[in-house]
């Protein structure tokens, strides 16, 4: 029986395994190796907290991308959603959690005993992979943590987003500080006439605003970033001219800057969000990056990058009000500043952050939280598979260094600059290459077309195949890499 090995068990692993057993109609072994983090919900969907919600309606947020109301459909199965009029389930921002329970629920569809309809299996191994190396016969042999490893034909790196970077040479360790916002923080919350203070300003940030809300936490909080910006709201759009020449990843990014600031402007000028620039930008946006030249992608990580992630990665109306109600009212203090160190000081954490001019101020908190997002820099990754792989050329960072240098077809290209034939790559690790694959509009489409290359490669399928299983508009939602 051939075998297919899934590094990784969040949105991405997880939808690759389905998409796997699903579009297979010969015997495969389908290993999914999760660690860290619960199984089919990754960090994004692992949150137990009501008040931590998807960031997109539901109406988008369906996990297969040929079945546009899957995901609505499973929510009708559910008491607390069921009776909600239609109009009103689409436009809802679900608790994460329970998006979870629905990608838990796909999986464990596919994990059922092998019959003559799904004849592929998938099998969890609850462990770490550490490294991987390839034989003369064309099989990886995968070494987990506890020293015992597995075969595989292919091998599908879907890891997610790299841990979050230091922000101290050394690590910095106290019983006031976080690391990462997925820790155990809430059981560290200080006094309320201490203040709080996270590094970031971006969804993480949000998520700890919401938790301490929910706590009915008395005291004050500080968030920090280099731009000072906190996501912007959802808004209802309006009916907008297409304003995109024919191929946009043709216009270079001067021009593609012109072309969006002028509409931003036009907007602005009739009183609508000049989000809908963005909105209609994003069917082209990875055409658009990789047609870019290399100093482009470096000019627009240096100076838009914030900015469109800020009206990029949008937030929930009620929530973004309770965020700048809290700013007005004083509880929520954003400091735009660069941060430079982190210094134990008794009890408490003391933040270093330098101004736009160069001046300097320390800030005190009786608990710190890095909410700074994952390393950007993969070449120093900390992570124990990639060191190994890089160690011996078996992949290398993109040119941007923001992730895996990875070819159209998902295979990994090595040291040497070759494509791989046996590892390939999907989801966050290849941002460098795709700049947009972190939301699941992209992943679902990725973890789709990625398993049909994987059948098509070790001919697991019949010619003139059907990879549409069940399609209930007429509009099927295209993917692409």
């Amino acid at each position: 029986m051939k075998k297919v090995a899934i590094i990784g068990g969040g949105f991405s692993g997880t939808m690759a395994a389905v998409n796997l057993a699903r579009l297979s109609n010969s015997p495969l072994c389908i290993q999914l190796i999760n660690d860290k983090y619960p199984l089919g919900r990754g960090v994004a969907y692992g949150t137990k907290r009501e008040e931590h919600l998807l960031n997109v309606a539901a109406r988008n947020m369906s996990a297969v991308p040929d079945h546009a109301n899957h995901f609505l459909d499973w929510l009708r199965t559910r008491v607390d959603y069921s009776d909600l009029p239609d109009p009103q389930l689409r436009e809802t921002y679900v608790p994460r959690r329970i998006y979870g329970d629905y990608l838990r629920s796909i999986l464990s569809t596919y994990m059922q005993p092998i019959d003559s309809h799904h004849p592929a299996e998938i099998q969890v191994i609850e462990s770490e992979a550490v490294d991987i190396e390839f034989n003369f016969d064309g099989c990886a042999e995968i070494t987990l943590k506890d020293g015992t490893t597995l075969e595989a034909d292919r091998v599908l790196l879907a890891t997610g987003n790299q841990p979050p970077s230091t922000l101290a040479e050394g690590a910095f360790s106290h019983a006031a500080y976080s690391p990462d916002p997925w820790g155990n923080w809430m059981e560290k919350i200080p006094d309320p006439q201490e203040d709080l203070i996270v590094l970031g300003t971006g969804l993480s940030m949000i998520d700890v605003f919401l938790t301490l809300s929910e706590m009915e936490w008395e005291g004050n909080m500080i968030a920090i970033s280099h731009n000072g910006m906190i996501p912007q709201a959802h808004f209802r759009g309006i009916e907008y001219p297409d304003f995109l020449p024919e191929e946009p990843e043709n216009l270079g990014l001067d021009n593609l800057v012109q072309l969006l600031e002028k509409h931003c402007r036009q907007l602005q000028r009739i009183g609508e969000n000049p989000g809908i620039v963005v909105d209609r930008l994003r069917p082209h946006t990875q055409r658009i990056w990789q047609k870019f030249q290399l100093e482009e992608k470096q000019e627009f990580l240096k100076r838009y990058a914030a900015r469109w992630n800020v009206i990029r990665h949008r937030i929930a109306q009620p929530i973004h009000q309770r965020i700048t109600e809290a700013i007005t009212e004083g509880r929520l203090r954003v400091v735009r500043g660069r941060i430079t160190g982190l210094s134990a000081q008794d009890d408490k954490v003391c933040v270093s952050v330098q101004n736009k001019t160069g001046g300097e101020q320390i800030l005190e908190g009786g608990l710190v939280i890095n909410c700074t997002g994952p390393n950007c820099g993969f070449s120093d990754t900390s992570v124990p598979l990639f060191q190994n792989l890089l160690k011996r050329g078996l992949i290398r960072p993109d040119e941007l260094d923001m992730g895996i240098d990875v070819g159209a077809d998902f295979a990994v290209i090595d040291g040497e600059g070759n494509h791989s034939e046996f590892l390939f790559a999907i989801g966050p690790l290849m941002k460098g290459t795709l700049w947009e694959t972190t939301a699941v509009p992209e992943l679902r489409g990725q973890a789709m077309r990625v398993a049909q290359l994987l059948l098509d490669d070790v001919t697991m399928v019949t010619p003139g195949h059907d990879y549409r299983i069940s399609v209930e508009e007429e509009h099927v939602i295209e993917y692409y890499i």
